[in-house]
């Protein structure tokens, strides 16, 4: 199980430090929950006894902000440090990229002493942790995730990897971080485009796992919009501690892990086909959770008032809750290339009511998502 420790030091607005830990016996690591404790990171890698030898991996929009922080951070405790930047966007997740990260390794004299910490959102922290996976057949490396998303979802539980022109995540490792440093005040600086977008992760835990968080996020959706300390680090908390306990039962999703992609499958047919970027990870997730309840109710697995709970909380969450306008043979076909696709069998997480779910296989995909996207504006 994950442990919860409650540190003894107060944070500004006073809220405690969290302490996770995700148990996988001799690769265990923590994860730090708090606000304002990025300048404690050089504290936090020495716990866990991080190599000296550090490559800092980021895109120039965070690291003008929280830089100076990080390295300072890392110097006080020992560590020598160098930066490895790379462009912004979704559209740069790619084997291009990663080439470029690689380059600078090996240029630098890297070796396998060395370590690499991954300071920014998804793209950055996937994209380094894949590089830390691959380079000299792996070197250890850390997660500081800088929004939401990335902190409730792809900095714990160890996958990595790139995006192919064909798909999402088709190139990649499961790799495990020595240590995840979550600072809930670094989310002050996103556009609140992207703050929703990683509220829809949020939201999955509850629809999958947790009901009583699913009414939680519903009760304190204003506090959460106004990003308030207490708010956002409990809210982080459950999240991780859900998706740990998964984790720890299922590392490299060959069962229970897969239920952490609600929403996914849909909502990565819908990055897709509308090209990287158009569509924040997260807010295509929404529209993918709204369709997996809509696939969940025509199953007989929830009821339409389920289905109207979730998209009612997305939509005050300030997500997107309808899909675009492609065609249903587009979305089968990309679906048909989804990594949860094994033997040909499509298979889709659905949600039973709200705070449970289960992995079901989809013997005919093209009847379901028929009625799926002719019911949504009806449904809804």
């Amino acid at each position: 199980m994950v442990e919860e420790q409650l540190t003894a030091v107060q944070r500004p607005f006073g809220v405690s430090m969290k302490k996770l830990t995700v148990g996988l016996g001799d690769r265990s690591y923590p994860i730090w929950i708090g606000a304002d404790i990025l300048a404690r990171l050089g504290e936090a890698l020495r716990e866990v006894s991080f190599p000296k030898r550090i490559a800092v991996v980021s895109n120039p929009t965070v690291f003008e902000r929280y830089g100076e922080t990080v390295l300072d951070s890392l110097g006080n405790a020992g560590m020598n440090a160098s930066v490895i930047t790379i462009p912004d966007g979704e559209s740069h997740k790619d084997l291009q990229t990663l080439e470029t990260v690689y380059d600078a390794l090996i240029a630098g004299g890297f070796d396998r002493g060395s370590a690499l910490v991954a300071l920014g959102g998804g793209v950055v922290g996937d994209l380094a942790g894949f590089a830390a996976a691959t380079f000299l057949r792996g070197i250890p490396f850390a997660q500081v995730p800088t929004t939401l998303l990335s902190q409730v979802d792809s900095s714990v539980g160890g996958k990595t990897g790139v995006n192919h022109r064909l798909g999402k995540n088709l190139i990649g490792a499961f790799y495990q971080p020595m240590h995840v440093h979550i600072d809930v005040a670094t989310l002050r600086s996103l556009p609140a485009r992207e703050f929703a977008a990683g509220m829809a992760e949020v939201v999955k835990y509850g629809v999958i796992r947790d009901r009583e968080f699913f009414d939680q996020l519903a009760t304190s959706r204003d506090r959460l919009l106004q990003q308030e300390p207490e708010a956002l680090v409990e809210a982080v908390k459950r999240s991780c501690q859900i998706k740990a306990d998964v984790v720890e039962s299922d590392e490299k999703e060959s069962s229970l892990r897969a239920i952490l992609n609600f929403g996914h499958t849909f909502g990565h047919a819908v990055e897709t086909l509308s090209g990287y970027g158009e569509f924040r990870h997260g807010e295509a997730v929404a529209i993918g959770m709204v369709a997996a309840a809509l696939a969940s109710r025509s199953l007989g697995l929830c009821s339409r008032e389920d289905v109207l709970e979730i998209r009612d909380l997305l939509t005050a969450l300030q997500l997107p809750t309808t899909p675009p306008p492609f065609s249903l043979e587009a979305y089968l076909k990309a679906m048909g290339r989804d990594k949860k696709v094994k033997g040909g069998m499509l298979r889709m997480v659905l949600n039973r009511g709200i705070g449970d779910c289960a992995i079901t296989e989809i013997p005919d995909p093209e009847t379901l998502f028929r009625n799926v996207l002719s019911e949504w504006n009806s449904l809804l």
